[in-house]
C-alpha cells in the first residue's frame, strides 16, 4: 500500500521475491537469475489498489506464470506479487498495463 512507510514496501518485495526465489529454486531460469550475481536484471512495478493485485494472480494462475503472492499477517492484505525469474517475452503482456513503481 502506497499509504505504507517506503522501508515497509520494500520490505514486502523482498518478502515475495524471495518466496518466488525458493518456491521455483530447482527452475532452470531461476537458477541461471542468481547464477548472474551482480547482472541480475529486476523490474518493480506498481499495481494500484488489492484487487488489481488480486487480478493479476488470478491471470498469472490461469496462463501457468509461475508466481507468489505476499499476504501480509496478522492483517490479512495482499501486498506484493513476485514472478520467478522468467524471458521478459514470456510474462510482458500480463504486465504491461503495470507502471514502474516510482
Amino acid at each position: 500500500p502506497r499509504s505504507w512507510p517506503l522501508g515497509a514496501v520494500v520490505a514486502q518485495g523482498c518478502h515475495a521475491a524471495l518466496a518466488a526465489v525458493h518456491a521455483y529454486r530447482q527452475h532452470p531460469d531461476t537458477r541461471t537469475y542468481l547464477e548472474m550475481g551482480g547482472a541480475m536484471r529486476t523490474v518493480v512495478l506498481e499495481a494500484p489498489d488489492e484487487a488489481a493485485l488480486t487480478a493479476l494472480a488470478e491471470t498469472l494462475k490461469q496462463h501457468s506464470i509461475d508466481h507468489q503472492v505476499w499476504t501480509e499477517q496478522p492483517e490479512d492484505v495482499a501486498t506484493c506479487l513476485a514472478l520467478r525469474p522468467y524471458p521478459k517475452d514470456q510474462v510482458h503482456r500480463h504486465l504491461k498495463k503495470f507502471k514502474l513503481l516510482k
